[in-house]
């Protein structure tokens, strides 16, 4: 699977994680959140796509419909799978090491549910060109910049 981001390190102790991700549009551009906390005392604060882990047995579709709705609120529809990579990267959130896999959906926005469920997230649509810029998180930028060149952010 292509690796975007940082190499893999011999020694370190990888732990596996299987996430989804959305290339979600709607009113405004590309779905973003820019989710902020405080870890050993600093203030985080970082711009990514919207998503997360899966929950063991979770399928893959259900953990992003749910994923959205906990960090933006929305409601999305008619997911479809557009790629997929592996990052290595350390997790501030969760405070170990991991090769994440992540895989990413194409979806519109439906309905707005509410605010966000999880803490310290907050929704924001960009102009998917300022996204591929702005976006914090290595893979998260080259896969708006590859829908972008496919033309699936139209």
């Amino acid at each position: 699977m292509e690796r975007i981001g940082e190499p893999w390190v011999a020694g370190r102790p990888y732990r596996d994680r299987i996430g989804v991700y959305g290339l979600i549009t709607g009113p405004g551009g590309l779905l973003c959140v820019i989710q902020r906390a405080e870890v050993d005392g600093a203030p985080i604060e970082e711009l990514q796509l919207p998503g997360g882990g899966l929950e063991p047995g979770e399928p893959p579709v259900a953990a992003l419909h749910r994923e959205l709705i906990e960090e933006t609120g929305w409601a999305i529809s008619t997911p479809r799978r557009v790629g997929a990579f592996q990052s290595f990267t350390w997790l501030w959130d969760y405070r170990y090491w991991a090769r994440k896999v992540h895989l990413v959906y194409r979806a519109r926005v439906t309905l707005r549910r509410g605010p966000p469920r999880e803490p310290g997230h907050m929704p924001l649509f960009l102009p998917p060109e300022i996204a591929a810029e702005a976006l914090d998180v290595p893979g998260d930028r080259e896969m708006v910049r590859r829908a972008l060149a496919a033309g699936l952010l139209e």
